[in-house]
């Protein structure tokens, strides 16, 4: 299957709580409807993490379609147009992003009911050869992450190889999704050894600093 990810911001001085709802109920009825879509599911931001301000975005939605012929057609089709026009009422359109993608299942365990799912933004290192840095990211520093025992699942989203035609540089070369049972339990891998050498490796193929990221709950909305 092909895979794509919208990234997205609200409108300026619309709340969280009504951009969440809006997002869950009309949009999701009106990209539901674009032909093609095998599965669909937004990921909302939890309430807590606005408590320091504002996040780099206010959730993803992530699409599969059966590949990419059928992910052109969807977003030429009049179910798109007429749900990004819609769109335009609640989010701020400047600053969505879409990313295709290609998906690397790391960890493949069960997702808990009620679970949080996790979202980093990844940039290479600047410098890093591309190829090298995607190597690396999949078989070195994805089994050292997937040994931090909370980790339910983790998957890495590499940004297709068909976003850096023509010298474009997408916004991000990928997501790095990882789900637990709880906050409590991503806190407590946090403080685990495997966790530490996990973080340590990170300078190897990552900017200095740590990533953005989004703490979120998931919702099916198709699939």
């Amino acid at each position: 299957m092909h895979k794509i990810a919208l990234l997205y911001k609200r409108s300026p001085g619309l709340s969280v709580s009504d951009y969440q709802s809006r997002w869950r109920t009309d949009h999701a009825r009106r990209m539901a409807e674009v032909p093609g879509v095998l599965k669909y599911v937004q990921s909302h931001p939890l309430m807590q993490g606005y408590t320091k301000g504002e996040l780099l975005f206010d959730g993803i939605e992530e699409l599969w379609l059966a590949d990419e012929a059928a992910t052109a057609r969807a977003v030429a089709s009049n179910a798109w147009q007429a749900a990004a026009d819609a769109s335009r009422g609640f989010l701020d359109t400047g600053r969505t992003v879409l990313l295709p993608l290609e998906l690397h299942v790391i960890k493949d365990g069960a997702i808990p009911e009620n679970a949080v799912k996790n979202i980093e933004f990844v940039n290479q290192r600047p410098g890093m050869d591309f190829v090298e840095f995607r190597r690396y990211w999949r078989e070195v520093h994805g089994p050292l992450a997937s040994r931090i025992l909370s980790i339910c699942r983790y998957e890495q989203n590499h940004t297709s190889i068909g976003a850096y035609r023509d010298g474009v540089r997408p916004a991000y070369d990928g997501l790095a999704i990882t789900w637990f049972a709880s906050t409590a339990d991503m806190k407590t891998g946090a403080r685990t050894p495997e966790y530490a050498e996990t973080r340590a490796d990170e300078p190897a193929f990552l900017p200095d600093g740590h990533l953005p990221i989004i703490i979120t709950r998931e919702h099916r909305i198709v699939g």
